[in-house]
């Protein structure tokens, strides 16, 4: 009985989709605006800084809370598959026509409560590439392998490694199409750091 609780519970949390809520609130369609996606990202682009933080923090926490609560009910596979859906439910999500977020955020959140050493290295590989490079997309997909190669080394679960690799390979699918843009030389950058020409 547990299974379909812990499934329908963290898909439904990592559905909703904070960035567009919160981009509605201020009177912005974010599906219609840059890329058209809902994450942090691209709300930052479009509402600032701050509503960045936001919709991260957002974002990762409905990944990090249904983890956590489930392994500490039933167990470390058990938060593993709360974590795999609610990844799930933030790119495909119920409440936009099944589509949503690149999962990075969720993701961010869902590794912080399974395997924090390997996320925080991972976040200073993903801060040094983004201070570098100033392209989100990028950042994004290293700090995803990057957690992926570190769980194969310093982890013993199988199941665990098999999900990291799926969110992993499906993180760099999602940003299939900032692929393209990269090496075409029109990816966006994102000043994270400083304004435009500072």
């Amino acid at each position: 009985m547990e299974i379909p609780i812990i499934i329908s519970v963290s898909y439904f949390l990592g559905s909703i989709p904070f960035g567009y809520i919160i981009a509605k609130l201020k009177g912005i369609d974010i599906t219609k605006l840059g890329s058209g996606n809902i994450g942090a990202t691209n709300v930052g682009r479009f509402l600032g800084k701050k509503y960045f933080f936001i919709v991260l923090f957002l974002d990762a926490l409905k990944g990090f809370l249904p983890v956590m609560i489930f392994k500490n009910l039933y167990g470390i596979d058990y938060g593993i598959l709360a974590g795999l859906f609610a990844v799930i439910g933030h790119s495909f999500s119920i409440f936009m026509r099944f589509k949503g977020g690149k999962g990075v955020a969720t993701g961010f959140g869902i590794s912080l409560g399974l395997i924090p050493l390997e996320t925080i290295i991972a976040f200073v590989i993903w801060f040094i590439t983004l201070y570098i490079f100033k392209i989100m997309a990028l950042a994004s997909i290293i700090g995803a392998i990057s957690v992926f190669i570190l769980v194969l080394f310093f982890e013993k679960s199988i199941i665990l490694k098999i999900v990291v690799g799926f969110l992993s390979a499906l993180i760099v699918f999602l940003h299939r199409g900032n692929i393209e843009r990269m090496i075409k030389g029109i990816e966006p950058k994102f000043y994270f750091f400083e304004k435009k020409g500072g």
